[in-house]
This record gives structure tokens, sequence and C-alpha cells, in this order.
């Protein structure tokens, strides 16, 4: 399927494929020509020295950024930083990144989602260190977001808010996770509730008004503003179709899991999907315009989605 009327932009998506052992392909990054429908893999993530423990573990490649000429790419626990030719040229890790998933650039910081403990981190990229950590806690119903020095000392392993999304600009920063309310601000002086979610989201981020998310629970993608939601179903296959789809059970991996989102301009929206397939919705007529899919085996999710900067 293609879009109706005008160009789309090329994207470049991240995956994740779990269930694989070390030396094969645990996802990598894609560049993705929607018009054309032309699909390069650009990097895959086959190290040998991944951490296949737990659910997910180091598999894969997640949150998308970039940086001047650089691309920065989440990994598990350490920061990527490659040039335009997908050579990573530097890596960057700090005790308290575990489980990162999402990332957000505003000036010369990066803001990663520490989904293991419970955080976001800062890097300086002109430092090239992590400069500063919050962490989110709760008494009773009340919730506490607490500083902390990511160099000398922070929070213990914690999942209880699964902290997933990030966005950020000079003035604060947006965060949400599966089991928060919903999207968080702060401006360095507090915690607020810029949006209300429901419960297992991810993506989170405000747009034009609103907020945009992936609402992963319940297959779809979800754009609400001035109190009127407008959802997109994700692709659905027919299990015939599905590759590995017999061999792994929701634990592991599911088809119409909805990870990876980024606003395209015009109205329309970038969402990622299981098994690994990018749709563009239009939020002014409710209808998905655009549907190309990387690969049909359940295992392989989209997890990051941005737009290539670069001609």
């Amino acid at each position: 399927m293609s879009a109706a009327t005008g160009r789309l932009p090329t994207l470049l998506a991240s995956s994740v494929i779990r269930g694989t052992q070390l030396g094969e392909s645990h996802g990598g990054l894609y560049r993705i020509d929607l018009d054309r429908s032309l699909v390069e893999l650009k990097l895959d993530w086959n190290s040998t020295g991944i951490d296949i423990a737990g659910r997910g573990g180091d598999r894969g490649l997640r949150g998308i950024a970039f940086y001047g000429e650089c691309i920065l790419v989440a990994a598990n626990a350490a920061l990527l930083v490659l040039d335009r030719d997908f050579r990573v040229l530097e890596s960057f890790t700090n005790p308290y990144l575990q489980h990162c998933h999402e990332i957000s650039v505003v000036n010369d910081l990066v803001f990663l989602t520490a989904t293991g403990v419970d955080s976001v981190l800062s890097f300086d990229l002109k430092k090239k260190r992590f400069v500063g950590g919050w962490h989110l806690s709760a008494t009773g119903d009340a919730l506490n977001l607490r500083g902390f020095d990511p160099t000398s000392g922070g929070p213990g392993p914690s999942h209880r808010f699964h902290i997933n999304s990030v966005t950020a600009s000079a003035t604060g920063m947006w965060f949400s996770g599966l089991y928060t309310p919903g999207l968080l601000y702060t401006d360095g002086n507090g915690l607020s509730l810029a949006a209300p979610l429901p419960e297992g989201t991810h993506n989170a981020q405000l747009l034009n008004g609103g907020v945009l998310y992936n609402d992963t629970a319940a297959d779809r993608v979800c754009y609400r503003r001035s109190g009127a939601t407008t959802a997109f179903a994700v692709p659905d296959f027919a299990p015939g179709d599905i590759v590995n789809a017999h061999r792994y059970s929701s634990t592991v991996a599911r088809p119409g899991f909805a990870r990876g989102l980024c606003a395209l301009g015009d109205g329309l929206v970038a969402g990622g999907s299981s098994p690994s397939t990018i749709s563009v919705y239009d939020l002014r007529t409710g209808q998905r315009v655009a549907q190309h899919t990387l690969s049909m085996d359940v295992r392989n999710a989209v997890h990051g989605l941005a737009v290539w900067p670069f001609s």
C-alpha cells in the first residue's frame, strides 16, 4: 500500500529479534524509503558479546536520535554513536543505564530511559560523560522524582513503572512508562501529569496540542486531543503468513505488538508493530495510508522510528 498523495520521508528503524542465540542477528538498523518500498539493512546487531539473559535481554537496538552528522542509537546498556555510513564510532555505558528504550536529544544533551532502574539519565555529548539522573518512585499514591549523580551513586534495580519513553526540550522533560498514570513532565522544580494515559503504553509524546502514543496493550496507535481519541489498529496478518508463530508464546513475542512512533508532519505519523511492519497513519482522516513489512518473523519487532534527516 502506498500514500495516495504527496511524498513520504525516508525513515530509520531499529528492531529487536527475540529468542535468537549468540552469533545470530538480534536486530539492527533499517533505512526505509516508504515511497519506493525500498529497505536497506544498514547495521546487523549480531555481536557475540550480547547478554541474552532475560526477556529481551541485550537483544536488538532501540531508541534513535541524531546529533550533527552522527546517528545515536540505544542498545540495552549503551549509547552508540554512529556516522552516516553506520560505522560505530563510540559507545558509552553507565551502571545505571539498564534496559534502555527511548532517547531524546536537545542541544548537546541526550536523555535516555533507564527502564531497569525506573530512571532517566542524561549524557553530555560534548563532554562525553553522563551528567544527570532522575529516579521515579512512589509513596502510597504520590509519585516522587529524585535527582542523582549517575557517576557516584543511584537507585537499585526496579521495574515498577517500566519507563520507556522520553522527549526533552530546553525547558523540561516528558517521560512515561507501562505503569505510570500518564505522560509526566518535569522542569527540574517539580513533577506534574502532562496527559493521562492507559496502562501499557510506549512512545508517548506531545503533538500539536494532543498526545500521541502506542497503546501496546490494545494493539493500536492513538492520538488524543481535546477529549477525543483517534485510534488505529495495527496491521493484522493471517496466522499462516507469520513465521515462527508456533514456536514463541506471548511471553517472548506476539503479533500486533505496537512499538516505535514518530511524527512525519502534515498530520501523518509512522508507527511500528510486530512482525516488523511500519505503517503510516493520517490523523486527519483516521486512515492507514501506507504500510511496509520488513519481516514476517514474529520475533522481529520494530522498536525505534525516526525520520532520516540526511539527503
